[in-house]
């Protein structure tokens, strides 16, 4: 890829990070900030936006190393396997594995192990679901081959890089955090080759 869409990639997945986090952000804090927009308060509104702005771009940060480092071990996967479907089998497991885990481990160490454990697998649901979609996504755009590698993406680096809000457990930051990442992560798998196409 040219240094010059290189740029602009970074730069999409940067936007696609800030625009994310703050329109998730006024949603999730409406009821606090809600007053500010009647009252319109233009200098606190910009400065609740611009927050939310520069935590997305972190974020997207964050997910740009992720997807870096997965195209590496994708690519040194392949060479050492020789095989696509031992590498495929072997990414399916780790997503089953990461999928329980964040299940199971999130009700031993929040739930205190009582309690239903029902409310602890929405979130693994919602990041399967939109794992599956842009994993289809990416398949149709490319090859049958790409879809258990682009839902590895979409699930077990998506939940890696989401680690410091999982630490943390509350609601607002998990989801502030979350969504902007799938966005970013989706936006990178589907995108990269319309930027390499470019070049």
């Amino acid at each position: 890829m040219k240094s010059r869409n290189l740029v602009r990639f970074f730069f999409s997945v940067l936007g696609v990070g800030a625009l994310t986090t703050s329109i998730i952000g006024f949603a999730i804090e409406w009821g606090r900030y809600k007053e500010l927009f009647l009252s319109f308060e233009v200098l606190e509104i910009l400065s609740v936006l611009f927050w939310f702005i520069g935590v997305g771009m972190i974020f997207s940060v964050i997910a740009q190393m992720g997807f870096v480092i997965f195209l590496t071990i994708h690519r040194f996967a392949l060479e050492i396997f020789r095989s696509h479907s031992l590498w495929n089998s072997i990414q399916l497991f780790l997503i089953i594995f990461v999928t329980f885990d964040l299940v199971y481990l999130r009700y031993l160490f929040f739930g205190e192990g009582s309690g239903s454990i029902v409310p602890y697998i929405w979130l693994p649901l919602l990041i399967m679901i939109i794992g599956l979609i842009a994993a289809y996504m990416k398949q149709k755009q490319s090859s049958k081959k790409t879809f258990v590698s682009a839902l590895f993406l979409m699930i077990v680096f998506t939940v890696m890089e989401w680690f410091p809000a999982l630490r943390v457990n509350e609601e607002d930051w998990l989801y502030l955090m979350l969504l902007p990442l799938l966005s970013c992560n989706a936006f990178q798998l589907l995108m990269l080759p319309k930027f390499l196409s470019r070049s």
